[in-house]
C-alpha cells in the first residue's frame, strides 16, 4: 500500500509551477460554467422551449465551440495566448451573465453562440501555454494534471450547480458561472504574467507550415472525431440503454457515471506515468486506449450480466485515460512543425464535431435500428479508427510526412 501512494504522489512530480496554475484556473473556470448541464432543464422548463427549439439551440452551442476553437488557434499563432486565456476567461464572464436576459428563440440561438465561441478561444490557448510552460518529457502528464482539473470541475459544477438552482433560481446560476470565469481570468493575470513565467519548451519556427496543409494531421484529425463520436455515446445514449434495457434508476446511472470520474482521478496520472515509460510511441497508446473504448460496447452485445455494464464502464475509462492525454501529446509535438494555433486548435474542433454529430446521430441509430445494432457500429467506426491511426503511425515513421 505504502508503494502504490509513493508511486501515486510520484506520477506528480516534475510538473512546473505554471503547469499547476493552469491547472487551478481551469478547474475553477469548468466548475464555474455549470449552466451547461442544466442548459436543456432551463430552455424547457424556464422559457418552455420545445425539444426541437433545444435541439437547434444545440446545434448553435456547438457551431460557436467550432467558431471559437478556430479563432483561438488563429489568433493564438497571431498575438500570443496569454492575451488569449484573458480575454476569453473575462468575456466569458460578461456574456455569462447577459445570457440570462435574452428570452427569444433567436435571441437565445445567437447568445449560447458568442458564449461558446468566447469560451472556446480559451482551449487551443491553453494547450499552446501548456506545451510552452512544460518540459518535453513531462508534456504528456501535464496534459493528464491538466484533464484531471477540468474533470474535478465538471464534477463539482453540477453538484454547486443543482444547490443554487434551488437556493436561488437560474438565475443565480448564471451570476455564479459569470463570477468564477471573473475570478479565474484575475487570476491568470495576477499568476502568469508572460514577463515573469518560465517558459521551459519555447519554440521557433522561421518557416511555419500551416496545419490545413499537413496531410498526416488531417488523417489523425479524422481518427479523433470518430473516437468522439464513439466516446460521446457514454453521456447520451449510454443512460439510455441503462433505463430501457436494464431498468436502471437515475441514481443507479448516476453512480455508474460518477465511477467513471473516481477512475480517471485515480488512476490516469500513474497509468499515463507507466505507458510513458515503456517504449510505445504516443500513437501505440491511443491505438490501445480505443481498442479498449470500443471493446466497452462490444461486450455490451456479448454479455446479458447486469455486472458486464460496469466492465464496459471500466473499459471506457481506462481507454480514455490513454486517449485523451497521448493524443494531446501527439498534437503538441506535432504543432512544433508549424503554427501552435492551428495545430492544437483543429484537435479541439475534432471533438467539437463530435459533439455536434455524436449525439444525435447515436440516438437517430437507435431509433431506427436498437441498441445492439448501434454497439457493434460503434465497434466498427472503433475498428475504423484504429486502421486509421496504424496508417498513420507507418507513415510518420517515412522521413518528411
Amino acid at each position: 500500500m505504502k508503494k502504490l501512494y509513493f508511486g501515486y504522489i510520484s506520477s506528480f512530480q516534475g510538473l512546473s509551477t505554471e503547469v499547476w496554475w493552469l491547472a487551478l484556473i481551469s478547474l475553477i473556470n469548468r466548475a464555474g460554467t455549470m449552466v451547461i448541464p442544466f442548459l436543456s432543464l432551463y430552455l424547457t422548463q424556464s422559457l418552455n422551449f420545445t425539444l426541437a427549439d433545444v435541439g437547434w439551440i444545440m446545434s448553435f452551442f456547438g457551431l460557436g465551440s467550432v467558431i471559437g476553437s478556430w479563432i483561438g488557434g488563429k489568433l493564438t499563432d497571431k498575438i500570443g495566448y496569454h492575451k488569449i486565456m484573458a480575454f476569453s476567461l473575462l468575456a466569458s464572464a460578461l456574456f455569462f451573465v447577459l445570457l440570462q436576459f435574452l428570452n427569444s428563440f433567436w435571441g437565445v440561438c445567437l447568445g449560447i453562440f458568442f458564449v461558446m465561441l468566447v469560451a472556446d478561444m480559451f482551449r487551443p490557448a491553453v494547450f499552446v501555454a501548456l506545451s510552452a510552460y512544460s518540459k518535453p518529457e513531462n508534456k504528456t502528464r501535464s496534459v493528464s494534471l491538466i484533464r484531471l482539473a477540468i474533470n474535478l470541475g465538471f464534477s463539482a459544477g453540477p453538484a454547486i450547480g443543482g444547490l443554487i438552482i434551488t437556493n436561488l433560481s437560474y438565475g443565480g446560476l448564471f451570476w455564479v458561472d459569470g463570477i468564477t470565469c471573473l475570478l479565474a481570468g484575475f487570476l491568470l493575470l495576477k499568476v502568469l504574467n508572460p514577463k515573469k513565467a518560465r517558459v521551459l519548451d519555447e519554440v521557433k519556427n522561421d518557416s511555419p507550415t500551416s496545419a490545413y496543409s499537413d496531410f498526416s494531421y488531417w488523417i489523425f484529425f479524422v481518427a479523433m472525431i470518430i473516437f468522439g463520436f464513439i466516446f460521446m455515446q457514454y453521456f447520451s445514449t449510454i443512460p439510455l440503454f441503462y433505463k430501457e434495457i436494464f431498468a436502471l434508476t437515475e441514481d443507479e446511472i448516476g453512480l455508474l457515471l460518477a465511477l467513471n470520474g473516481l477512475l480517471v482521478f485515480t488512476f490516469e496520472m500513474p497509468l499515463v506515468q507507466y505507458f510513458e515509460k515503456k517504449s510505445w510511441t504516443s500513437l501505440s497508446s491511443v491505438i490501445f486506449g480505443l481498442t479498449l473504448t470500443l471493446l466497452s460496447f462490444l461486450v455490451l452485445n456479448l454479455y446479458s450480466w447486469i455486472g458486464i455494464l460496469l466492465v464496459g464502464m471500466v473499459l471506457m475509462s481506462f481507454g480514455e485515460m490513454l486517449v485523451f492525454p497521448f493524443s494531446n501529446a501527439f498534437a503538441l509535438n506535432r504543432a512544433k512543425r508549424g503554427n501552435q494555433g492551428e495545430y492544437l486548435a483543429l484537435y479541439s474542433i475534432a471533438f467539437s464535431f463530435s459533439h455536434i454529430l455524436g449525439h444525435n446521430s447515436g440516438f437517430h441509430l437507435i431509433d431506427v435500428f436498437g441498441f445492439e445494432f448501434t454497439w457493434y457500429f460503434m465497434v466498427a467506426l472503433g475498428i475504423v479508427g484504429c486502421l486509421l491511426l496504424a496508417y498513420l503511425k507507418r507513415r510518420i515513421s517515412i522521413p518528411g510526412n
